[in-house]
């Protein structure tokens, strides 16, 4: 447990913050797993509009910081390739 005054405000602050990003970071798994259960089950037009969703959640979290920014792109170029290979 931190003795100075600082040090236990950053603890407070960083719980904080830890709190935000998890909260960020579930949303963004969720999201995901049910844009990867459209893709498994073939439904491309339902497919199509929650890779939307899907890219605004990731752009939100390297915004945030939470991921770095080439996480981000690396993973909306393979989400978008997943929907070329069901479509075609």
């Amino acid at each position: 447990m931190p003795q100075r005054r600082t040090a236990i405000k950053d603890l407070r602050r960083n719980r904080r913050h830890h709190l935000h990003n998890l909260d960020i970071k579930t949303d963004l798994r969720k999201t995901i797993k049910n844009f990867l259960a459209l893709i498994t089950a073939k439904n491309v037009a339902e497919a199509r509009s929650a890779l939307k969703l899907v890219y605004k959640k990731l752009d939100k979290a390297a915004k945030r910081h939470v991921l770095h920014d080439n996480t981000a792109s690396r993973r909306k170029a393979r989400f978008s390739k997943l929907v070329q290979t069901i479509s075609a």
